[in-house]
């Protein structure tokens, strides 16, 4: 059970003060709101709490830069994330040889997660296609069999996870990565390198699958076994991208002052563009989640121009971030203006770039489809909320994502301010069954 939520004794007043300053009407800003009359009414007399997404996009309309959300009580305002602080000490997760949670299946000892790896993937003998050490310079110049093949497998996994129940990756993945460690320890140097990069891939994989099966600390632990890989095969960038994905985590979990500060490191001008243009993303989620929109709209542009850079680098190795979207930047910009309190702007930017997501990417199309409904929702749109959201809703179950479960409840509390629709009726169902599967 939630405590009763407790209305701020100066927010009803100061709205109704700057709302006649500005000159609306009670029905004119509740339009544009998208807020019925009754309850702006209820909210400016102090006898209903107002949602943070309320004081937002009040904000919004009265031009009160982030005055009013900050009458909100303690523990229901955002963080406001100053763009100019200076980055916490780093604290490390443990690294994956401490066990638990989703990290490793539980029952499999090194010797059979290897073994289960090289003979459900390859076959045996999968270890004599390795050059030996002492091979000639000119065959080590040469990918392995085994980088080959897992590089081609690794990309199918990724497919497989657009589609499928997260912990059912998870014990495949955790012994393709110990297969790639075992693997290395057999090659010459270069296939050595190649073959722990690629290992790196598979756990940094893996921690998002994790975090997808809502299991954070595993996910984090992942994370920092993929860097600890990364650096044994000398790629010391990982570990910049690492941050990244460390930041995810504290933006779920609604902290925009960490999540800035954890992406911060990873925007030197040292590191690839990918990497710098997928930290500035999160960076500016970070500042739209805080209401700091000059940051955010900052940030957003810089990753622009990094991504693009990055559109024709790194041939042939597994991208890292999203491979299923057009144009994440795009994307996430539509993510952005809803939390700077923009539904209308949002759902403009969803309507071009949706339906550019593959069909086959179904858990990609979950997740930006209901963040799609839930722009238009805040736009006073429920009918049409309501009607994308039905063709997605269904999915939801089968995919057992926290993530998506997380824009669900979202959309699911939206909605309550259109319960008298028919439309907003008729979807009851399929929302019970999305959060209760």
């Amino acid at each position: 059970m939630h405590a009763p939520e407790t209305p701020s004794e100066e927010f009803g007043p100061e709205l109704r003060r700057r709302r006649i300053a500005a000159g609306l009407t009670l029905t004119r800003l509740a339009e544009l709101l998208s807020y019925s009359k009754g309850h702006l009414s209820k909210i400016e007399r102090g006898h209903k709490a107002p949602p943070p997404e309320f004081a937002r996009r009040c904000d919004v309309q009265l031009a009160a830069a982030g005055e009013l959300e900050r009458l909100l009580p303690t523990g229901r305002r955002r963080t406001q994330a100053d763009p100019h602080a200076p980055a916490g000490p780093r604290q490390d997760p443990p690294l994956p040889h401490q066990r638990g949670g989703t990290g490793a299946p539980g029952g499999l000892g090194r010797r059979q997660l290897l073994a289960a790896g090289a003979t459900s993937l390859l076959g045996g003998g999968l270890a004599t296609a390795l050059p030996a050490a002492a091979a000639p310079a000119g065959a080590a110049d040469q990918e392995s069999t085994p980088v080959e093949v897992f590089r081609t497998h690794f990309d199918q996994i990724r497919r497989l996870g657009q589609n499928s129940d997260p912990g059912t990756l998870l014990p495949l993945l955790t012994v393709q990565t110990h297969t790639l460690r075992e693997l290395a320890g057999q090659a010459d140097p270069v296939n050595r390198g190649r073959l722990l990069v690629l290992a790196a891939r598979y756990a940094e994989y893996a921690g998002w699958m994790a975090q997808e099966a809502g299991d954070d600390p595993s996910a984090l632990r992942w994370t920092a076994q993929a860097v600890e890989l990364a650096e044994g095969g000398g790629d010391h960038d990982l570990a910049s991208y690492a941050l990244v994905r460390r930041a995810l985590i504290t933006f779920y979990a609604g902290d925009a002052d960490r999540t800035v500060q954890l992406v911060r490191p990873a925007q030197d001008g040292r590191l690839p563009p990918r990497i710098r243009g997928l930290a500035a993303q999160r960076e500016a989620q970070g500042h739209a989640l805080a209401g700091n929109r000059e940051a955010c709209l900052r940030s957003l542009d810089r990753a622009r121009r990094l991504l693009a850079t990055a559109a024709d680098q790194d041939a042939g190795a597994p991208v890292l971030g999203t491979t299923t979207v057009a144009d994440p930047a795009a994307v996430v910009t539509g993510w952005c203006l809803h939390d700077l309190g923009h539904p209308r702007r949002a759902a403009e930017v969803f309507d071009q770039e949706y339906p550019r997501i593959p069909a086959h990417a179904v858990r990609s199309r979950a997740r930006y489809g209901l963040r799609h409904a839930l722009a238009h929702a805040a736009d006073g749109e429920p009918e049409h909320a309501c009607a994308l959201a039905a063709d997605l809703l269904p999915l939801v179950p089968a995919l057992r994502s926290a993530t998506i479960r997380a824009g669900v409840r979202q959309l699911a509390r939206e909605l309550q301010r259109f319960r008298s629709s028919r439309s907003v009726q008729d979807l009851q169902p399929a929302l019970a069954r999305a959060l209760h599967p």
